[in-house]
């Protein structure tokens, strides 16, 4: 059976190679990173988002998105609404919670992979901003 391609989002914000943050990150859209964060990584809860981890991207700290396509480092907790997509080099150490989850081959997650359910009718998305991200300090 011959399955559709996931069409690559949009992607509003780029982080580049020699770049590093320190500090809470909260984006909205689509994020690519090539640099590293060392803190937590999270979208804004009426905002959809993608994030994108090259090959030489890392997170030190939790990620809670909408998508995420990895293909770097997380070193943290990942909590993701829908899509997780774990490339050949992607290094995970801690918990990943998903919906739906792609795995290739070389792909290695330290930590437990838990799926979770659709959340019921006023159940709290996965990917709701940490509660040590002020929104308003930004």
């Amino acid at each position: 059976m011959r399955r559709k391609k996931q069409k690559t989002p949009k992607v509003s914000t780029v982080i580049g190679q020699d770049t590093v943050i320190t500090g809470d990150v909260m984006f909205a859209g689509g994020l690519h990173l090539d640099g590293e964060i060392h803190g937590n990584l999270a979208t804004s809860p009426q905002a959809t988002s993608t994030l994108i981890v090259s090959e030489k991207g890392r997170v030190e700290g939790d990620v809670h998105v909408d998508t995420l396509i990895l293909n770097g480092t997380i070193v943290g907790d990942v909590y993701v609404n829908e899509r997780v997509e774990l490339a050949a080099q992607a290094r995970v150490s801690g918990t990943v919670r998903y919906r739906m989850l792609e795995m290739a081959m070389g792909a290695e997650v330290n930590g437990q992979l838990v799926r979770v359910d659709e959340p019921d009718g006023g159940a709290t998305p996965l990917a709701t901003t940490p509660t040590d991200v002020d929104p308003e300090a930004a």
